[in-house]
């Protein structure tokens, strides 16, 4: 879920306030538990590094980013390290999204099949590292269970998606912690099988909130292979030049 979205997690997310759902109506809606896990990730805005660990059985290597995300509908991720990978961005404005390589010097934009795709060969994909939130405007949700997870309840809500809808999986299953800490999301594709797997492995205060640390994305069936994003400083609710969200600063970045 990291750029990584409309918004954005693995950046991304995959950034409003630790949510803690207020009621117990509110608690055992799943639609308003999703939400309350996509404001504790991002906020009405945020600013945060990142490093991501791509890890293969024959090999491993890292990098580091800045991701900034704004409202619903506007999310940038620039790679600073390592010398190689520095410069490439990702722009995501609502349904488009650009990419930049600057030893190109060129910008792509992304048809929509292509979102779902591996981010710079990593287990994470475009939406994910975007925070994307077609999970909330693309499905239906449903609780289909409960559980106490340190001393929290969590909730286990799938999600299915609307007739016609323009997605990629059949079914994701996710788990929510009370106070909005997403702790695991299975992905689906359109015969039910399983795909992938992303768990959070670390949770701690962030900027004012319980937050998800460390989130590592593992495929189905390739043991030995995975990709862990871990979010080592952010800001949240804070000002944001218009000027970021741009296909010019992607390219000519201001600071």
């Amino acid at each position: 879920m990291f750029l990584v979205s409309r918004r954005s997690g693995l950046a991304a997310a995959l950034l409003a306030g630790a949510l803690a759902i207020a009621g117990p109506a509110a608690a055992a809606d799943a639609t308003a538990l999703l939400k309350a896990a996509f404001d504790n990730w991002r906020g009405k805005s945020s600013r945060a590094t990142i490093e991501m660990t791509i890890h293969r059985p024959a090999w491993e290597r890292g990098l580091t980013m800045q991701s900034w995300t704004e409202g619903d509908d506007k999310a940038l991720v620039r790679f600073t390290a390592p010398a190689k990978e520095r410069g490439n961005a990702t722009l995501k404005l609502g349904h488009e999204t650009w990419i930049y390589n600057p030893k190109l010097n060129q910008t792509i934009k992304l048809p929509a099949s292509m979102l779902a795709q591996s981010w710079l060969g990593s287990d994470f994909s475009y939406n994910d590292l975007a925070k994307a939130e077609d999970i909330l405007t693309d499905y239906t949700h449903r609780i289909t269970g409960t559980a106490t997870v340190d001393g929290h309840t969590a909730y286990d809500i799938e999600a299915v998606p609307k007739p016609g809808a323009p997605v990629v999986w059949g079914k994701q299953a996710v788990r929510v912690r009370d106070d909005g800490v997403m702790l695991r999301e299975a992905f689906y594709d359109q015969d039910m099988k399983l795909v992938r797997v992303m768990t959070t492995e670390k949770i701690g205060p962030l900027g004012g909130r319980p937050y998800p640390l460390v989130l590592v994305m593992r495929p189905a069936d390739e043991p030995g292979r995975w990709t862990r994003i871990e979010t080592t400083s952010a800001q949240f609710d804070v000002a944001l030049p218009a000027s970021l969200f741009t296909r010019s600063n992607l390219e000519n970045p201001r600071g």
